[in-house]
């Protein structure tokens, strides 16, 4: 029997913070018991100042982009982050990449991340998650504005979808967004996605995409029709409304699957009753340090909060971001919005993303019988609130 003890202990799971709490576990990191320390000064390890927390999930992330780290002008909006991506993609050995993707795996997991939801569109990073203790779902990303090569791409797709499953992965072919692909292909994909149980998509990531897709025009229209590139039809919906179309004709709504929209910056309130009408399991997944990277803003969390939404944490990747760190991510909606608790970001960054996931009975929050792992926050403030020092490390 293990025990460790802090000045916080934030189980989650529906229970409140415990000040000057302790938890057991077991040698295979399985919980025992958590409660308050009768005694704070007796305990053998006892973490001053510091918060004991369950292991984080990081909801989206492109970890086979980390060798981007440090390339990408910051501030472009979308179409010039695009036009970044696409001359900067492969651009570097394909050793090089592997020891990027095993250094930020490893240091994802040093700071207690426990689960990710990963976008890989190649194999780059199968066989260093095959090895991680970090479980991963990876989402294999399809792209396509040419209606004619539909069925070239879902093939394509599969065919990774089978590599993958050779790894030992959980995947889930995915669409990508509404502005990189044809009607056909956004709802083949999301065909195939779906017998997964689960999708994930970037929605509403930017006001250049909404002008796309309402009204035919802006920096995205332009770039695409300046590179004879087909673009999707204008609905004078947003782009959610209109995925939400796509979606329907991959089968007919509810949608009992689990479907993360990531960024969702120009989600506005009908969206929002758009998608509730239809999904059953919608998630969100915020990644504000990505969306301040690129065009300086922030998605609507108090209007989600508000429709009840549930609210996970990502990363994004180092193509769009200085660093894959949930804590970060978590102080800069902190500092965003204001009254946002730890307790609430916490709930957000470990037990939502597990719920995603489907392993909310095993991690996501710390109760007897799981195994979440457990990390500690350090540099908090008095109040127990994070700091721009505020950093984790793994204890299990």
């Amino acid at each position: 029997m293990n025990r460790i003890a802090a000045s916080y202990v934030f189980p989650l799971g529906g229970s409140e913070p415990i000040r000057n709490g302790y938890i057991e576990y077991a040698d295979d990191g399985t919980i025992v018991s958590v409660g308050a320390c009768e005694n704070p000064s007796g305990e053998s390890e006892f973490l001053d100042g510091e918060a004991i927390v369950p292991g984080f999930v990081n909801a989206h992330c492109h970890v086979e982009l980390s060798y981007m780290k440090g390339l990408f002008k910051k501030g472009t909006g979308m179409a010039g982050f695009i036009d970044q991506i696409n001359a900067l993609r492969d651009t570097k050995p394909m050793e090089e990449k592997i020891s990027d993707i095993q250094f930020w795996m490893d240091a994802m997991w040093s700071r207690g991340v426990q689960a990710m939801a990963d976008i890989s569109n190649c194999a780059d990073s199968f066989e260093i998650k095959r090895k991680s203790p970090m479980y991963s779902r990876t989402f294999l990303e399809v792209f396509g504005t040419e209606p004619e090569d539909c069925e070239k791409v879902i093939a394509s797709v599969l065919a990774l979808q089978k590599i993958a499953r050779s790894f030992g992965l959980d995947t889930s072919p995915t669409p990508h967004a509404c502005y990189t692909m044809s009607p056909e292909l956004l709802t083949a994909s999301s065909r195939e996605g779906l017998k997964s149980g689960y999708l994930s998509f970037h929605s509403e990531e930017t006001h250049e995409e909404e002008e796309m897709l309402k009204y035919g025009c802006g920096k995205m229209w332009n770039n695409r029709k300046a590179a004879g590139m087909s673009v999707p039809p204008v609905t004078g919906k947003s782009s959610l409304s209109y995925f939400i179309d796509r979606l329907e004709k991959a089968h007919p709504a509810p949608f009992d699957e689990h479907i993360l929209l990531v960024h969702e910056v120009c989600m506005d309130q009908e969206g929002i009753d758009a998608m509730k009408a239809v999904m059953r399991h919608p998630f969100i997944a915020l990644c504000p340090c990505s969306n301040i990277f690129i065009h300086n803003a922030l998605p609507p969390v108090r209007l989600m909060l508000r429709n009840g939404l549930k609210l996970t944490i990502g990363t994004d990747s180092l193509s769009s971001n200085d660093d894959l760190d949930i804590v970060r991510e978590m102080h800069c909606l902190q500092c965003n919005f204001e009254g946002l608790s730890l307790n609430e970001l916490l709930t957000w960054a470990c037990q939502n993303g597990a719920e995603f996931l489907s392993k909310e009975d095993v991690i996501g929050s710390i109760e007897p019988g799981k195994k979440p792992g457990l990390v500690a926050i350090g540099n908090l403030s008095d109040s127990a609130s994070l700091t721009p020092a505020s950093v984790s490390r793994r204890i299990i």
